[in-house]
């Protein structure tokens, strides 16, 4: 290809710069070769791991794929991520147990090691330089309570087929009370990987199309007819690999959207680094490790989770600069970032054909642990094609009905919804005037007995838009860090000019002429 574009600075869903996005990133586009008419085997929606792996996998199997990113590769969660390697996940293996049975936490654990083979095999087949690097995992306790939720763990996980002891250290500076190790984990950079598996994806014949926003989708005689702002596209199969499909489905009613924050931090002293992966066992939970770019060392601190559009980000990352300073002297804070994942009504992930058939397929829920689980959607989604079946189609299945395991936090997640639909209209604490609104901030006003979402930006230009978000009707609310206007319903994202950023949503929001 002669069109070659490299990135020195990939860009992502947020104002904030995460620790992985200075390149030079290169992607071959391969736009040119797209001629409309071609019936593909599939189309996969979405630049991230899942996408991306889902692919590459499907190409080598002989299948003709395009894959269509509406802005460019990792744009979304995984350039945000922390990047953890895991065979252990933010559901524990004891709750699994109880939920899924035996039998279900064993699969389950398979699961994350197939995962991790994937990742570590691709890293080898093409001699990827994405600083993958083993490590011990460490999971440890505080307090009475979380010692003995620790033991719990650690016997679960020890059933399900997982490697893990006691140990004697955290592998961090934090006081701890118990702790289990959990060796050969693993971390690794998540741009220079999936770029790479696009490169690769690209080698094979296949087809990507960035700033190709999908906005609408047909199925008929066993085709799917995808249209978007400046392609209409055909395939067999239709890969939604954008942690929630676009418009209505069932997936917004079991899974919900959280925000994760997350701190790259100069320490001052360069013994205190951590050489391991390692995790509290509080709620919303902290993790930590290391990550070396262009010769630095950055201590990576995450956590301080809420719901997207629930809580204050500025307060989540004031609590994770508290917490980091609590332990380590701090030399400088270099990165903060957050970054947006669903975590699903009983725990796992929801992966493969959706509910509606259609050859439609999707991966969401995946909690905290995107990387492994966007991994093994990949295998599971590219097998179900190919006409593989796959071990684990069903337990993971979007279809799944799990009343026992599901029905508390379906009802929790879904009342709040409602909740939402009503409290965000007749709120009593709107703020009437513009002059209270800071340069660089953005708020919810009424105008004229209207409610609008305005932004002033730092020359005191204001920019007003419908706040009501096109996916379902809630009212979006103004996260000041990313400079975003975010759902708190169902995880849609917009820019300050209310273009969509992150779906569902498909049709940006109205712009108002004050």
């Amino acid at each position: 290809m002669e069109n070659n574009n490299t990135r020195t600075l990939s860009p992502r869903d947020g104002k904030n710069l995460s620790l992985w996005q200075k390149g030079p990133f290169r992607l071959e586009s391969t736009t040119d070769i797209f001629a409309e008419g071609t019936l593909y085997d599939a189309l996969i929606v979405g630049g991230g791991i899942t996408g991306l792996t889902t692919a590459l996998l499907l190409q080598k199997q002989g299948r003709q794929c395009l894959l269509a990113e509406a802005y460019s590769i990792g744009y979304g969660t995984t350039g945000g991520t922390t990047a953890h390697l895991n065979t252990f996940f933010d559901t524990p293996y004891n709750t699994i147990e109880s939920d899924f049975g035996e039998d279900g936490a064993k699969l389950v654990a398979q699961s994350g090691k197939e995962a991790f083979a994937i990742i570590e095999g691709l890293v080898q087949e093409y001699a990827i330089n994405c600083d993958f690097e083993l490590k011990p995992g460490y999971l440890y306790a505080e307090n009475n309570a979380e010692a003995k939720l620790l033991d719990d763990i650690l016997h679960s996980t020890k059933k399900a087929g997982v490697d893990c002891d006691y140990a004697q250290t955290n592998g961090i500076r934090v006081p701890f009370k118990k702790s289990v190790i959990l060796p050969n984990q693993g971390q690794f950079h998540p741009l220079k990987y999936i770029y790479r598996l696009a490169e690769e994806f690209v080698n094979s014949g296949g087809v990507i199309m960035e700033n190709t926003f999908i906005r609408d989708a047909n199925f008929e005689d066993g085709v799917h007819t995808i249209k978007s702002d400046n392609a209409t596209i055909k395939a067999k199969n239709l890969v939604y690999a954008t942690h929630m499909p676009p418009g209505i489905t069932v997936l917004n009613f079991k899974a919900a959207p959280y925000r994760s924050y997350v701190i790259g931090a100069r320490l001052a002293d360069e013994n205190a680094y951590p050489d391991c992966l390692s995790y509290d066992t509080k709620d919303p939970y902290h993790y930590f490790r290391t990550h070396v770019i262009d010769g630095v060392k950055y201590l990576v601190l995450g956590g301080e989770d809420h719901k997207t559009a629930h809580g204050d980000p500025e307060e989540s990352f004031k609590a994770l600069e508290d917490y980091l300073h609590q332990y380590y002297e701090v030399a400088e804070i270099s990165f903060k970032w957050s970054s947006q994942y669903y975590s699903s009504a009983d725990g796992l992930p929801y992966i493969g054909l959706l509910p509606t058939g259609n050859n439609t397929y999707a991966g969401s829920g995946y909690n905290g642990n995107g990387m492994m689980f966007g991994t093994i959607a990949g295998k599971i989604i590219s097998d179900m094609i190919c006409g593989v079946q796959s071990p684990y189609e069903s337990i993971y299945s979007p279809s799944r009905i799990k009343p026992v395991a599901g029905f508390v936090e379906y009802v929790k997640e879904n009342a709040d919804v409602a909740y939402r639909f009503i409290a965000d209209r007749f709120s009593a604490d709107d703020i009437e005037s513009l002059k209270e609104l800071e340069p660089g901030d953005g708020t919810i006003v009424k105008h004229n007995g209207h409610k609008l979402a305005v932004y002033k930006d730092a020359e005191g230009k204001v920019t007003a838009l419908n706040p009501v978000c096109t996916h379902t009707k809630c009212i979006v609310h103004f996260n000041r860090t990313e400079q975003s206007w975010d759902c708190p319903c169902h995880g849609g994202r917009f820019d300050l000019e209310g273009k969509v950023v992150t779906g569902p949503p498909t049709i940006d929001l109205q712009k108002v002429n004050l």
